[in-house]
């Protein structure tokens, strides 16, 4: 995992340029590893002049640029990953890492160990994660506490320097530029083992490790014969290891239940020192079976002194935790509703909150609510268009709820009532907000006994998981065209190109 090289941009538009590189880094080293990987389909880094045009063409930023061009702004051409292809010196530079933030362009380019040609799937290139990483930890660095141009010029004349310590050679040690930062600060005070140069220094307290799993889910249910119901576990591990000594050393051990779901797609942090390749080859792109890995998984690692995300997952769960079942149909000025949520039986029935919200767009205000709920309690946002039903902590033990009604709706007023493209007539939906302490959808959990550390002292350790929804969906039965998750994804670039089209021709 290393970089071919790095830019710093400035956005200033009706400058002749609309831009100015404020600062650049290439590596020749890896340049000429990328040059053996990539072979014939090798494209050399250019000057920061051509680069500049071609990334300002690619991103639409030029001024001048006013025409529609097919390969770049046609709803075919949708790019969802901040990840682009340039156009230069004949060639196309690929991949190319870049992302706007005020006024500041941020753009990195990652070694492809491998040809281009065909090119190969983003998640199976690791620099690119390396590469965000990086560009985020200079954003960081450049805005923290940042309050004038002076300050910037300040700290964009540091990076130099910080470079060589946090991503020597082009491979990222510390995406924190200002543990760097205070390394060199901090250079008067000596130490008998050698100083890492992605830390800052030494921790003088309590010895004491911090343990954090949280999950997300994601859902979207429909409840028709022709079309899927779809769900997703994401997984993150947050480590905070507060321990004496220059390079202690700890290994966390996530271990699972015997029904649990096997964890994929596993990205880890930098400072992990080596893996099992069990873990690393195993992918939700593959068929699960009997012979997948299912730990423990192992990361023995040298802890930086802040927090930090020890590493990511995915999982391929076999039943979403709450099922659901929405159906809405119209009656001239009002809407009757019908929604059935179960909890399955092998999650966890105490939640911190639990709540499904039911908007209601493209209508007037709510001006009556008839309604019967056979738990918790349902509260009405009449200006807003939306219901709201608190279910609570804890599902009854049937573990089935429900709540049906009828909505009636006053005239239409553009100015205050919330408007959608995609809810429109019957294509409605219901999202469900929850979050459960103590408890993990795979059965994913560290505890005490699964950390080792490696250093002075005995520390307290400390253990925690929690599953949180997100974009849990369910949506209207009766819809005339059920809305899955990628089309969703393709009206609302469409819907993009199409609004810069109009309004920034």
């Amino acid at each position: 995992m290393a970089q071919r090289a790095v830019w710093l941009i400035s956005h200033e538009p009706g400058t002749p340029l609309c831009g100015t590189v404020r600062f650049s880094r290439r590596y020749p080293t890896v340049e000429k590893r990328a040059k053996v990987f990539n072979g014939t389909s090798y494209v050399p880094i250019p000057e920061d002049g051509p680069f500049l045009k071609a990334l300002f063409f690619e991103l639409r930023l030029l001024d001048d640029d006013k025409d529609f061009v097919e390969s770049r702004d046609s709803c075919s051409h949708i790019n969802k990953t901040s990840v682009y292809g340039l156009l230069v010196g004949g060639g196309e530079l690929w991949p190319v890492v870049a992302f706007l933030k005020n006024n500041m362009i941020y753009a990195c380019v990652p070694l492809v160990e491998q040809t281009l040609s065909p090119r190969p799937p983003l998640i199976s290139i690791s620099g690119i994660s390396q590469s965000f990483e990086l560009l985020f930890g200079i954003q960081d660095f450049l805005h923290l506490g940042q309050k004038n141009e002076t300050e910037l010029n300040t700290k964009l004349n540091q990076l130099p320097d910080l470079l060589l310590q946090a991503c020597p050679f082009g491979t990222l040690l510390d995406a924190n530029l200002q543990n760097s930062l205070d390394s060199i600060n901090f250079a008067s005070v000596t130490h008998p083992q050698k100083q890492p140069a992605w830390k800052v220094g030494t921790y003088k307290g309590k010895p004491q490790v911090s343990v954090s799993i949280t999950e997300k889910v994601k859902s979207m249910q429909y409840d028709k014969q022709d079309i899927a119901d779809t769900w997703q576990v994401v997984g993150a591990v947050t480590c905070k290891c507060d321990l004496e000594g220059i390079m202690p050393n700890v290994t966390i051990s996530l271990s699972l239940p015997t029904n649990g779901s096997p964890l994929q797609d596993i990205l880890v942090h930098p400072c992990v020192t080596s893996l099992d390749s069990a873990i690393l080859t195993s992918s939700s792109i593959d068929a699960m079976d009997d012979s997948a890995f299912s730990g423990p998984y192992k990361f023995p690692f040298t802890p930086p002194l802040e927090s930090f995300n020890l590493c990511y997952y995915t999982s391929q769960v076999p039943v979403p935790p709450i099922l659901g079942f929405y159906q809405m149909k119209e009656e001239e000025i009002q809407v009757k509703i019908t929604v059935n949520l179960k909890l399955h039986e092998s999650v966890k029935n105490n939640f911190e909150f639990c709540e499904a919200r039911i908007p209601f767009y493209n209508r007037g205000p709510v001006t009556h609510v008839e309604y019967k709920v056979s738990f918790g309690q349902l509260e009405v946002f009449r200006e807003r268009s939306l219901l709201i039903w608190i279910i609570g902590q804890k599902f009854p033990k049937s573990m089935e709820i429900s709540l049906s009604g009828t909505v009636t709706f006053g005239a239409k007023s553009h100015e205050k009532q919330p408007f959608d493209e995609i809810c429109i007539g019957g294509t409605a939906y219901l999202k469900l907000h929850f979050k459960i302490l103590d408890y993990t959808l795979t059965g994913c959990y560290a505890d005490q006994h699964s950390v080792q550390v490696f250093a002075s002292g005995k520390p307290k350790i400390s253990t925690h998981r929690k599953l949180i929804s997100s974009d849990y969906y369910i949506w209207n039965s009766k819809a005339p065209a059920p809305i899955t998750y990628g089309s969703l994804l393709l009206i609302s670039h469409c819907f993009r190109d199409i609004h810069r089209l109009l309004y920034h021709p």
